[in-house]
């Protein structure tokens, strides 16, 4: 067993070897959803930041499709499946970079609308290492750019143990943030919020982590194993 420090510090170390002179290096973090993946990005951009890497971390959610435009296709309870992403504009992000495009904009996702934000953009400049992290990031078409592919797994049970506990946790959150997405939950009991969640779970997330975000397990180049306690066991 590692402690999860040092395996995100090796992991940093890995990445920091193979920054050179050939453009950036571009790192995919997968698993499913509340699995740790945000938490990795940011682990190893603050190792490389220490070490005097550039780093940008993007998470592919800045390329789901609008809620609105999800809505008019059907695909609302299909969120964070392939056909929710905007492939196109992920593919073209991706060989901006790969090119040191001297700017690149990405969209602005927020967790708290559970949507993009309207005419908003975070601008890119050179970097070093790109950190890419979402359900998708190790499946096509950013799969294609990578030159570190990260999967991150645990046992269904923690996963979904971990998805109910941030869902309730957001709904605590938004009794003081009227544009939570989450608000209209505030009224329920906590045993319906867990309801719902747990639902979330079965119907949507776990069917995406069978049919799509597992099967991308196999072109991961890392695999990090954790434990229930989110402690990296190998």
């Amino acid at each position: 067993m590692c402690a999860m420090s040092d395996a995100y510090e090796r992991l940093a170390a890995d990445v920091a070897a193979l920054v050179g002179d050939a453009g950036p290096v571009v790192v995919g973090v997968a698993g499913g959803v509340g699995v740790g993946k945000s938490t990795t990005a940011a682990r190893i951009q603050d190792h490389l930041a220490a070490a005097a890497v550039r780093v940008e971390v993007v998470g592919t959610d800045a390329f789901l499709l609008p809620n609105d435009e999800l809505e008019r296709r059907d695909l609302s309870m299909r969120k964070g499946f392939p056909e929710t992403f905007d492939t196109d504009a992920l593919e073209s992000f991706l060989r901006a970079v790969r090119a040191g495009a001297p700017e690149v904009r990405v969209p602005v996702y927020s967790h708290t609308t559970y949507d993009r934000v309207p005419h908003m953009e975070r601008v890119l400049t050179p970097t070093d290492v790109l950190v890419v992290e979402g359900v998708n990031a190790l499946q096509p078409p950013v799969v294609e750019h990578l030159d570190v592919a990260v999967y991150i797994e645990a046992a269904e049970e923690d996963m979904a143990a971990w998805f109910v506990d941030r869902f309730l946790s957001f709904c605590e959150e938004a009794r003081d943030d009227e544009e939570s997405f989450y608000r209209g939950f505030v009224g329920m009991s906590v045993a319906q919020q867990r309801g719902i969640a747990e639902w979330t779970w079965r119907e949507i997330n776990l069917v995406n982590l069978r049919e799509h975000i597992a099967p991308s397990r196999a072109a991961a180049t890392v695999v990090l194993s954790k434990d229930r306690d989110h402690a990296v066991r190998s």
